[in-house]
C-alpha cells in the first residue's frame, strides 16, 4: 500500500526525523516497508496492560464481587476488549493509518478533531495520574520527597517516548517479565498466608460491593482509551493476523494476568494497604527494595510512555507538529501537572469520561465494516463533516449515561459501544454530509491496488 496523500488530509509533509530515529507516519499510512514483525509489535501491546495499575484494578474487581465472580467478571471483560480492539486494529493494519486518520475518515476530516482531541487529552491526563503515582508510591515506602521523583519520572517517560514505536516494545521486553516475577511472588506471598481455599471462597467486602456488570464495566473502561486508540500501536502490523495475535498478548493475556494476580492479592489481603503490590515487595527491604523500585519505574514507565505516544501522535496531527515535538510539550504540561499534585482531582473524571468513548470505536468499526466497507473510491473526496457519526456519539452516549444510573445489571461501557454500532449504520443512510472544496487527490494513490484484507 502506498502511504496517504498529505494534501487529502491536511495538507502537510512529514517532517524530517533524525537518522537515528525512525519515522512514526503520525501524518500518513505506515508503507509495508516499515511495518513491524508479530513480535515487535505485540510486545508494544504486551507491556502496557501488565502493570500494577490493571492488578489494582483486578483487585477492586475481586473485593465488589468476591474472588469467584470477580475472576469472571475479569475474563469477560477482557473477552469483551479483544473483541473491541481486535476489530480496530483490523482496520489499523489494513490501511496502515493512526486513529486520527482512521477518524477523519469516518468523522471528517474537520469533524475528526472532536474524538481526537478528546480522546488524546484523556490518555494525557492518564500520563499525568501514573507519573503522580510513581512519586506516591516511592513517598509512601521511603519517604521519597514527591516533587523531585515526579520530575525525574517524567523526564524518563518522555525521553522514552521519544524514541517512537520501538521503544514501547524495548520496554514491554523489561517491564512484562519484571510484573511476571514480581506479581508471582505477590501471589505466592498470598496464597502461602491464606491458602488457596480461603482466597478462592473470598466473597469481598460488604462495604464494597458493586453489580456483576459494574465489575464487567471496570475491566473494559481500564483501557477503552488507549484500546479506542489502537490504531497508533497495530497499524505497524504486516498482517491481520499479526494485528489479532498482538491484541491477544493484551487483551485476555497480559491484562488478564495483570488483573487476575491482583485478585488473588485481594482474596487474602486484610486491609487496603495489603492490595498495594509495590509497597508489598518493597517492605521486604535489601535487594528486593532496590529490585522493587525498578519495577515501579519499568512498570508505570510502560504506561506513560505509551499514554504519552498515543496523545503525541493525536495532538501532532491536530496541531501540525511532529510526534516528538509534541510528546516534549504534552509531557512538560503532565509532568508539571502531577509535580503541582492536583493529579488526583484527575481519576473520577477520567472514569466518569469512559462512558462516552466506547461509541467512538463504535461508529469506526460500523463505518469500515457495515456501512461504507472502505474502497478506494470510497476514500477520495472526504467531506468536511459526516453528521451521522456525531449524531450516533450524542445518543449512544446520552443512552449510556442513563444505564449507568438506572440499569446497573448493564455493563455501562459494553452498551455505549454496541448502540453505536447499531444505530450508526441507520443514521449514516439518512443524514446527507457536509463538504467544502473537493480534494484534489484521492486518500490513497491508486498506484497500488488496497488489498481486501478486511472483507
Amino acid at each position: 500500500m502506498k502511504n496517504v496523500s498529505l494534501e487529502a488530509i491536511n495538507g502537510r509533509e512529514t517532517e524530517f526525523q533524525p537518522a537515528v530515529l525512525e519515522a512514526e507516519y503520525e501524518h500518513e499510512s505506515v508503507p509495508q516497508e516499515a511495518r513491524k514483525s508479530l513480535g515487535s509489535v505485540s510486545l508494544v501491546w504486551l507491556g502496557f496492560p501488565m502493570v500494577l495499575t490493571m492488578a489494582l484494578i483486578g483487585s477492586l474487581v475481586v473485593e465488589g464481587l468476591g474472588f469467584q465472580r470477580g475472576v469472571l467478571a475479569i475474563l469477560l471483560g477482557n473477552l469483551v476488549l479483544f473483541a473491541y480492539v481486535g476489530a480496530l486494529s483490523l482496520l489499523a493494519q489494513r490501511y496502515g493509518l493512526s486513529f486520527a486518520l482512521l477518524a477523519s475518515i469516518s468523522l471528517g476530516k474537520k469533524g475528526y478533531l472532536v474524538a481526537s482531541g478528546l480522546l488524546s487529552t484523556i490518555v494525557l491526563g492518564w500520563f499525568t495520574v501514573q507519573t503522580g503515582l510513581t512519586a506516591v508510591s516511592l513517598n509512601g515506602a521511603f519517604k521519597w520527597p514527591a516533587v523531585p521523583v515526579v520530575i525525574l519520572a517524567g523526564i524518563i517517560y518522555v525521553v522514552i517516548t521519544l524514541f517512537g514505536v520501538r521503544a514501547l516494545a524495548w520496554i514491554g521486553i523489561v517491564s512484562a517479565p519484571l510484573f511476571v516475577l514480581f506479581g508471582a511472588y505477590a501471589v505466592y506471598s498470598a496464597v502461602s498466608e491464606k491458602g488457596w481455599a480461603t482466597i478462592a471462597a473470598y466473597t469481598g467486602s460488604p462495604t464494597k460491593a458493586i453489580p456483576f456488570a459494574v465489575g464487567i464495566s471496570l475491566v473494559v473502561a481500564s483501557f477503552i482509551g488507549s484500546g479506542t486508540m489502537t490504531a497508533d500501536f497495530t497499524r505497524w502490523a504486516r498482517t491481520p493476523s499479526d494485528a489479532l495475535l498482538a491484541t491477544l498478548t493484551a487483551f485476555p493475556f497480559a491484562n488478564g494476568i495483570a488483573m487476575l494476580a491482583g485478585g488473588v492479592v485481594a482474596g487474602a489481603a486484610t486491609s487496603t494497604t495489603n492490595l498495594d503490590f509495590f509497597r508489598l515487595v518493597a517492605d521486604k527491604g535489601g535487594l528486593i527494595a532496590v529490585l522493587a523500585v525498578v519495577f515501579l519505574f519499568a512498570n508505570l514507565g510502560s504506561v506513560c510512555s505509551h499514554c504519552l505516544y498515543n496523545s503525541a501522535v493525536g495532538w501532532s496531527h491536530i496541531v501540525r507538529w511532529d510526534m516528538r515535538r509534541t510528546a516534549v510539550v504534552l509531557g512538560g504540561i503532565g509532568t508539571l501537572v502531577a509535580a503541582l499534585g492536583v493529579w488526583a482531582y484527575f481519576i473520577n473524571w477520567l472514569n466518569f469520561m469512559s462512558i462516552i468513548i466506547p461509541p467512538i470505536g463504535g461508529i469506526l468499526i460500523a463505518d469500515y465494516f457495515y456501512v461504507h466497507r472502505r474502497s478506494l473510491a470510497q476514500l477520495a473526496n472526504l467531506p468536511d463533516y459526516r453528521p451521522a457519526p456525531f449524531l450516533t456519539w450524542a445518543l449512544a452516549a446520552a443512552s449510556a449515561f442513563a444505564v449507568n444510573f438506572y440499569v446497573p445489571w448493564i455493563p455501562v461501557v459494553v452498551w455505549g459501544m454496541v448502540v453505536a454500532m447499531l444505530l450508526y449504520p441507520v443514521l449514516a443512510r439518512a443524514l446527507p454530509e457536509v463538504r467544502n472544496q473537493p480534494d484534489e487527490r484521492p486518500l490513497l494513490t491508486e498506484e497500488e491496488p488496497l488489498r481486501s484484507n478486511v472483507s
